[in-house]
């Protein structure tokens, strides 16, 4: 029977190996090869190391993404937990409103923080009349962090939703009938079920960050994030070996949050069940 079942799952996995090699074995095979081909060979992969403003680059892109993503965690898991257990007039609406951003390109979102934010923005008119001064802040790390947190949040609050429609509400009645508070029932009960979804949108959220240039390109004007780095070395500069070579940093860093938040994330889920 086996024997028989070979060739049928030969056939159908054939499609996905095919794809699988075309648009990742070979691209990234390819950027490993140009990334290698500098006169330093595969030390050209450590020159963030050796070059300040690509180290800076890349710690300020670390600390952009992980603050975005604790930001977005607490933000969306009380928005998920309150909008999944309980229901009232213009829920699905409101809920219509936070997932909105999923629709938006990165560009539209970075144009949606210059409306509010920007040399002509909403706070910057308000803040020019009551003060006198315009304040100005989409071009700063500060805009940047709202524009991810913009796109970050409605992911996670799915999530958390999904999740928190599958808990134990008995348990949580059961400790709160031995006396635990509030707080502990959230740090004993709530949180240890929520464990592994927090991890998985943590690190989604997270790579996403790391990985984002369309609001980026539309407001880093004076802030060197690793994205615009790349992007810069490879259209201005014409720097394949290092735009590759970042590429590939990049690409590593993400993987092994992923890979990290993964691990726990499995480890909650089997200490959970």
């Amino acid at each position: 029977m086996a024997h028989r079942e070979t060739p049928y799952l030969l056939i159908l996995g054939l499609p996905a190996f095919i794809v699988f090699t075309a648009f990742f074995i070979l691209p990234l095979a390819k950027l490993v090869a140009i990334g290698s081909s500098g006169p330093n060979g595969a030390a050209e992969y450590l020159i963030f190391l050796t070059t300040p403003r690509y180290l800076a680059s890349l710690i300020s892109t670390v600390l952009l993404s992980a603050g975005v993503t604790l930001v977005a965690l607490l933000v969306s898991s009380i928005s998920g937990i309150f909008l999944e257990r309980n229901r009232f007039s213009g829920r699905g609406l409101l809920i219509s409103i936070l997932t909105f951003p999923l629709a938006f390109p990165g560009v539209v979102i970075g144009f949606l923080v210059i409306m509010i934010g920007g040399r002509q923005g909403l706070v910057g008119v308000v803040s020019r009349a009551l003060t006198g001064d315009r304040w100005v802040f989409a071009y700063s790390m500060l805009g940047l962090f709202i524009g991810y947190l913009y796109f970050s949040i409605p992911r996670v609050i799915l999530t958390i939703m999904a999740a928190t429609e599958k808990f134990d509400v008995p348990l949580e009645e059961a400790a709160r009938s031995l006396g635990a508070g509030r707080w502990q029932v959230i740090k004993d009960v709530i949180i240890p079920q929520l464990y592994p979804s927090l991890i998985a949108s943590g690190a989604i959220c997270f790579a996403t960050a790391m990985g984002a240039f369309g609001t980026a390109f539309t407001l880093a004007t004076n802030i060197d994030v690793l994205p615009m780095v790349i992007y810069t070395e490879f259209t201005l500069n014409a720097n394949l070996v290092t735009a590759a070579s970042l590429s590939l940093v990049l690409g590593l860093v993400t993987w092994i949050a992923l890979y990290i938040s993964r691990s726990f994330a499995g480890s909650g889920v089997a200490a959970a069940g």
